[in-house]
């Protein structure tokens, strides 16, 4: 039995200081984007505040078991009483008003903060204004950028130093929007539009979540959000706004892939970044930029061999994905020369 709670008590100790570990592209205790720092900002105050309060308390509670503890030969004293004490009573009743005001105040101040989206609201944006369309499919994320008509997947770009506003909405059923170190969390519903705004302070890339299950690859249905500095991130925008899916493949394995993909892949999927995809197109993740992500899928390194066994065998990467069953068997080859393809489809040099 000892040794059993040694163990219970060893791997409590150890999950108490892992849960303090983190790194900063998905860390909520290292923020890194203005409204992640005021959410920051809350937690540590509030922090305090119920430190304070357990400390005083368990000050005062020893203090009264020490003070008043039955001494021999006292057995029958009984310490003078002090209930009714109007003193006791206002001290007890103003430190938690104040305490409660104290957390309040910056809680309403940064709520609403947090909650602007005016500026993306306006019948006419400005142009420097950014404004992004998130969808949420099952099981991975569309990212429609208003003002440039720029639509990509998976991955969403967003210029550093600057607000960025996100419509998020559910196709299909609710899921929820979470990139730790820059913002908290937003639910994506079908039924309606949720609105929020997200900031990062430096270039990096950052990890997003789906922090709502939503079925068996809800741990899987993760994005990245890469920050630019603004001039790279303006060159990446006139970048997607010419890809129109009418390049043509550099090599023949490649140019192989693009027959194969045209003939059984188009039909969900789309290769233009300007948004000149018909509706029909909407269904599958956008692959225009495919050759310079991150990620396959959203959650394996963007290797040939992770892209291979994708395409032969999508459910074992991802359960229940609607991209399973969707086509027919593929040899070697066409795995090999749609892979090719695929990595062919970038928009940076």
């Amino acid at each position: 039995m000892k040794k059993q709670w040694r163990l219970v008590s060893l791997v409590s100790l150890l999950s108490l200081l892992l849960g303090g570990c983190g790194k900063e592209f998905q860390s909520t205790l290292i923020p890194q984007g203005e409204a992640a720092k005021m959410q920051y900002d809350l937690l540590i105050l509030s922090s305090v505040i119920m430190v304070f309060v357990v400390a005083v308390v368990s000050v005062i509670f020893f203090y009264v078991i020490v003070k008043f503890r039955q001494k021999k030969g006292q057995e029958h004293v009984i310490p003078k009483q002090v209930e009714g004490s109007h003193k006791l009573e206002i001290i007890w009743t103003v430190i938690p008003i104040l305490l409660l005001l104290i957390l309040a105040v910056p809680t309403v101040t940064y709520t609403f903060k947090l909650a602007d989206v005016s500026a993306a609201e306006k019948k006419k944006l400005d142009k420097d204004t950014v404004v992004v369309d998130v969808t949420a499919r099952l099981y991975w994320w569309e990212f429609a950028y208003k003002t440039d008509k720029v639509v990509t997947s998976q991955e969403l770009i967003i210029p550093t130093g600057k607000k960025v506003y996100l419509n998020l909405k559910g196709a299909d059923i609710k899921h929820a929007f979470w990139v730790p170190s820059l913002a908290g969390k937003m639910d994506t519903n079908p039924e309606n539009t949720n609105k929020m705004w997200i900031q990062a302070d430096k270039a990096g890339t950052y990890n997003g979540f789906c922090t709502e299950f939503c079925g068996p690859s809800h741990a899987l249905m993760q994005f990245k959000v890469k920050a630019l500095e603004e001039d790279e991130y303006k060159a990446w925008i006139a970048a997607m706004k010419k890809q129109d899916g009418k390049e043509t493949a550099a090599t023949a394995q490649a140019q192989q892939g693009e027959e194969i993909f045209q003939k059984s892949c188009v039909g969900c999927h789309a290769v233009a970044g300007n948004d000149s995809r018909p509706a029909a197109a909407r269904i599958a993740p956008n692959l225009a930029n495919f050759g310079d992500r991150d990620m396959v899928a959203g959650i394996a390194d963007h290797t040939d061999e992770n892209i291979k066994n994708w395409l032969k065998d999508p459910e074992s990467m991802k359960p229940g994905n609607k991209m399973t069953g969707k086509y027919g068997n593929l040899t070697d080859q066409e795995v090999d020369a749609l892979t090719a393809y695929l990595q062919s489809l970038k928009v940076t040099q």
